[in-house]
């Protein structure tokens, strides 16, 4: 600890693994080992796949490699605590590490959640104004939406550290997870933790929360034109496009939705719940992407059987 007067900082807090199964830890790593391996390797794919393919550079591989760049980020966050725990029971992690893993933890949700708006925008387009979709999502106007999203989760997020800097910590240093989670490290403090409260919630409404938001009103525009179609083929076919966007909406959000709920209101809630809610949310995402794009994108798979066979000839 570190005293300043009144002022008592915790030189490293301890992160905590599943509660009530600790003896369980070296097994319950190798899921764990599976859904990291899975995101690392099925992210790298996609990426290579599209970089090495002309045909999927177009607005909707683009977004994807966003996606995935930004689900290999979240992967790489956790992954090095969360497997050192479990592997080696390494739980002490330093005060400046924590504020540093939390806050790129949170700009990569807040980037991932406005990837998805974005390629929701995008599926609108092309459905709703297909000969149009090139001329307004050109390259230049791709670029200049990822650097937007980038920038938004930056700077919305950058007060958060300094936020928790400035509170007094009292003699409870037991983290609820393997990672670094603001709420977490907030409850922590026996300050006044209004004003994080208060930041924090203004920040989630602003951002994901509006992202959703828009993004439901992107697909009931999208039923609209969808029902406007003149063949049931072309209804789904139009559709068919968007199944692997909506299933990552809800692998993202629904885990998100709560577990903000759980740190805001479940006071009563067991910790395993909480914990498992929280695994769910920062390691299945990544994991599952990449699977969903593979299966349903009809060119990111022939792209990738093209590759294989290319390997083996």
């Amino acid at each position: 600890w570190d005293f300043n007067g009144s002022f008592q900082q915790p030189a490293a807090f301890l992160m905590m693994g599943i509660p009530g199964l600790e003896a369980l830890h070296p097994w319950i790593s190798i899921p764990f080992c599976a859904l990291y391996l899975t995101a690392l390797l099925g992210n790298c794919v996609i990426l290579f796949i599209i970089r090495r393919t002309p045909s999927l550079h177009e607005p909707m591989y683009y977004f994807l490699s966003m996606l995935a760049v930004t689900d290999l980020g979240l992967a790489l966050c956790t992954l090095p605590t969360t497997l050192g725990l479990f592997w080696f029971d390494v739980r002490r992690i330093g005060f400046d590490a924590c504020l540093t893993q939390m806050y790129f933890i949170h700009i990569l949700s807040f980037i991932e959640s406005s990837v998805l708006l974005a390629m929701a925008f995008d599926r609108f387009i092309a459905i709703s104004h297909p000969l149009r979709h090139a001329a307004i999502l050109t390259r230049s106007t791709v670029l200049k939406i990822g650097l937007a999203i980038v920038l938004r989760g930056t700077v919305s997020l950058l007060p958060v550290p300094f936020l928790l800097r400035r509170l007094t910590y009292c003699g409870r240093t037991e983290l609820s997870h393997s990672f670094c989670f603001h709420p977490d490290i907030m409850n922590l403090a026996c300050a006044d933790i209004k004003v994080n409260v208060f930041y924090g919630m203004i920040i989630l409404l602003s951002t994901v929360g509006m992202d959703f938001i828009f993004i439901v009103l992107s697909y009931i525009l999208i039923i609209r034109t969808v029902v406007s179609l003149t063949t049931k083929e072309e209804c789904l076919k139009a559709l068919n496009t968007c199944v692997s966007h909506i299933c990552a909406v809800l692998v993202f959000f629904i885990p998100m939705i709560g577990l903000s709920m759980i740190h805001r209101f479940g006071k009563d809630v067991p910790p395993l719940v909480n914990t498992v809610v929280a695994y769910t949310y920062l390691t299945i995402p990544p994991a599952l992407n990449p699977v969903i794009y593979s299966v349903k994108s009809t060119h990111i798979r022939q792209a990738l059987l093209r590759a294989l066979r290319r390997k083996r000839g």
